[in-house]
């Protein structure tokens, strides 16, 4: 197939393309090719003549976006909103990464696909406009949420590792009241390298398995790299920052596992992720 691939640079945008590029004619549209608030991005994802568009391209900086939540908007909601365009031109089908964010985070168990959304942050206000562009705008769509992704140069694993090297005061301290799911740039590229040759079209929670909190999450990654160091847990209310992130947000793969496209635990993809950052370091 031909298939586009907007954030060809981000973490997930490379996943993808290792993943495909040696069965599937790849066209990689990064920040420099696609500037997604301007509506030339129409033309831009109908000139690529795609049988499939993965629109990963998305602003991440959740804090950014609680800053300026109209910039969220013009780029997650009103950009996505040009990508679906371009897809009805060319009847492409289309793929949308969307997020755990776009949850309220008070559930007391995983989230399914079709529970209520609820986002109580401009970042997942302006993913979840984004996800009703694609379902009022093209037929053939794939909505597939990830949460908490690591896999490629800036990521929390990455984050907890540069800490870790430096420690201010000589701890960590991790938040133990923010619960999610865990999820691997590469377990997601391979998962949606399957998906997309079906025509089972909706909504999915592509996740690896099971559920922590991000002190957790840390714990283990200091464990697997096999450093010794204090790290303390504190809570959401004690962590300042300007978004305010969903509490719990674990994602349930009920759709995905259901057409066979299951996800190894969380732990076994951290130990891939580090082994190939040992090797990368070689």
């Amino acid at each position: 197939m031909r298939i586009a691939i907007t954030g060809a640079n981000g973490q997930l945008g490379r996943a993808l393309i290792a993943t495909l590029a040696g069965h599937h004619d790849v066209v990689a549209l990064g920040h420099d090719q696609l500037e997604l608030s301007n509506p030339a991005t129409v033309d831009q994802i109908a000139n690529t003549r795609a049988e499939v568009v993965i629109h990963a391209a998305a602003y991440t900086n959740v804090d950014g976006c609680a800053r300026d939540p109209l910039l969220a908007y013009r780029v997650n909601g009103l950009g996505t909103r040009y990508v679906a365009l371009g897809c009805r031109r060319i009847d492409a089908a289309m793929v949308y990464i969307s997020t755990n964010e776009v949850f309220a985070g008070t559930s007391h168990r995983p989230y399914y696909e079709d529970d209520p959304t609820g986002p109580i942050n401009p970042y997942g206000q302006s993913k979840l406009a984004g996800e009703q562009e694609v379902r009022f705008l093209v037929a053939r769509h794939f909505i597939v949420r990830v949460a908490w992704l690591f896999g490629g140069e800036r990521n929390f694993v990455r984050t907890v590792l540069r800490l870790a090297a430096n420690p201010p005061n000589g701890v960590l301290r991790m938040v133990a009241d923010e619960i999610g799911s865990p999820t691997y740039a590469g377990d997601v590229a391979a998962g949606l390298a399957r998906l997309i040759t079906t025509d089972y079209y909706g909504t999915y929670h592509f996740v690896n398995d099971g559920i922590c909190s991000r002190y957790e999450f840390a714990a283990e990654i200091l464990r697997q790299a096999r450093i010794d160091m204090p790290l303390l847990p504190i809570r959401l209310r004690d962590f300042q920052r300007d978004s305010t992130p969903p509490p719990y947000t674990p994602l349930a793969n009920i759709a995905g596992a259901a057409l066979g496209i299951t996800f190894r635990p969380w732990q076994e993809a951290v130990a891939d992720y580090l082994e190939r950052l040992r090797s990368a370091h070689v």
